[in-house]
């Protein structure tokens, strides 16, 4: 016989104390049950039953309703901690000169960093955020801070006029300590978040990038911007390339740990190819395939100034940007007829959904529709 009874297990904080908390329908059977756990106690501000967590008394919950009811524990359970991606150095944030006038992210919120394998944006995003913080309540204790101190921050984003973007990753980065360094899934999982902005990706026309590429200052410049468009990289992307990812037999560019932990393979261009093999020779690469003058990953603001001012040698008033080479081969692609579900592969998009954005920029339908003034 099927069970239907069921328990939702959740991370609760009460007086600075760890707690499990015990979701369920009202029901005779698990009243009596949940009055057998230790000292089971209701809290009125999360609407649930409480019990202090430890293992002991997590081993006790499982025997107590195993064949009773089914225990949910999928936001109780951490996630396990990705191996396989190359560590992320955060060191340089411990070496920062200290103030007694600001507070900095606690030590578990980088060694967290470290061991999930965030990547460098996303950690260099979320301390910048935390600080702002826990900076904006600096006489209180972070684990102090409830439901409503977080809401009236995120008030205090609002009236900065920050954007939606900007507002969720300060959401992110505060639910990151609370859920994952202090092991508390869904502990703020009422905090509201807004409504996310949609927005079009930038594109510029094939005869742009071509002025780009050929504006370029040297052989490495123009590979750098070569690349970037013709595989539909991302800077990071770009960055991370190594020596033996560019395989010339196959025509194709294996890209590394990407967004969401990925691997994945692009199109590597025969003209590039060309253009890379005279680079190799006059550059010399060590292990990255673009490396900074004293070796080791090229840096990110290179790559943008490179844009920057190829750009400009090229008399683009628009801002350009590395990622807007990306959405132009993307966008290109589509008008050139390349079904949704190989762009999507290309550019590692975990969701269709993500791709079909470019069907709103491509041009190749709209051409064929008629002004109404030129009838």
């Amino acid at each position: 016989m099927a069970i239907s009874k069921h328990i939702t297990l959740k991370h609760l904080l009460i007086n600075n104390q760890k707690m499990i908390g015990i979701q369920f329908y009202p029901d005779k059977v698990i009243h009596a049950l949940i009055k057998q756990l230790p000292n089971p106690r209701w809290s009125q501000e999360f609407a649930m039953v409480y019990i202090i967590n430890t293992k002991q008394n997590l081993n006790i919950v499982f025997n107590k309703f195993r064949g009773v009811a089914l225990i949910n524990g999928n936001s109780f359970f951490r996630d396990k901690i990705l191996t396989e991606n190359e560590p992320v150095d955060i060191s340089w944030y411990r070496k920062r000169m200290k103030s007694n006038a600001f507070k900095y992210v606690p030590e578990n919120f980088l060694t967290k960093l470290e061991l999930k394998r965030y990547a460098l944006n996303t950690c260099k995003t979320y301390i910048s955020h935390f600080e702002k913080f826990i900076n904006h309540y600096f006489d209180r204790e972070i684990l102090t801070l409830s439901e409503n101190e977080i809401r009236e921050y995120i008030q205090f984003l609002i009236r900065q006029n920050k954007s939606n973007s900007y507002i969720n990753q300060s959401i992110n980065s505060i639910k990151f300590y609370f859920e994952v360094v202090m092991g508390m899934p869904n502990r703020f999982y009422s905090i509201e978040r807004p409504r996310k902005e949609f927005k079009l990706p930038k594109v510029i026309s094939k005869e742009e990038i071509l002025s780009l590429i050929a504006n370029t200052n040297n052989i490495k410049h123009k590979c750098i911007i070569s690349l970037l468009y013709s595989a539909g990289l991302r800077r990071s992307e770009l960055l991370n390339l190594k020596l033996e990812d560019i395989d010339s037999k196959r025509m194709l560019i294996f890209i590394r740990n990407t967004k969401g932990n990925k691997d994945r393979h692009s199109l590597l261009s025969k003209t590039i190819l060309k253009d890379l093999r005279i680079y190799y020779k006059e550059w010399k690469p060590k292990e990255y395939l673009f490396e900074g003058q004293k070796g080791g990953k090229y840096s990110t603001t290179s790559v943008e100034n490179i844009v920057y001012k190829a750009a400009k040698k090229a008399k683009i008033y628009k801002k350009i940007t590395p990622h807007m080479l990306r959405h132009s081969f993307a966008t290109h692609l589509l008008e050139n007829g390349t079904d949704l579900r190989y762009i999507q592969v290309l550019l590692g998009h975990g969701s269709s959904k993500t791709t079909e954005i470019y069907t709103q920029v491509a041009t190749n339908n709209l051409r064929s529709i008629k002004n109404p003034l030129d009838l």
